[in-house]
C-alpha cells in the first residue's frame, strides 16, 4: 500500500543522512521505525522514585513554615 507523509525538511535531511549512513533506503528506515513502534520496540518507562525532604517537628503532625522556609527546603 502506498501512502504520503508530510515530513519537515530538517527531519527529512536527518532521515536521509541516517539511511545513507546505515546503507539502506529512506523507505527501509521508515518501515523499520514503524514496525518497531507497532511491536512495542520502546522500553516501558519506569516510575521514578520520589524523595521528599524530612522535616523534624517538636509536635508531630504540626509544622509551621513560611514560604521562604519552604523554598529553602525545596530549592537549596
Amino acid at each position: 500500500m502506498k501512502t504520503m507523509l508530510d515530513i519537515p525538511d530538517p527531519v527529512y535531511r536527518r532521515l536521509k543522512a541516517e539511511a545513507a549512513e546505515r546503507g539502506c533506503s529512506v523507505k527501509d528506515l521508515v518501515l523499520r521505525g514503524v514496525k518497531a513502534e507497532l511491536e512495542g520496540g520502546r522500553a516501558p518507562r519506569k516510575p521514578r522514585a520520589v524523595t521528599l525532604p524530612l522535616i523534624e517537628s517538636k509536635r508531630p503532625g504540626w509544622l509551621r513554615l513560611t514560604n521562604n522556609q519552604i523554598n529553602e527546603i525545596l530549592f537549596p
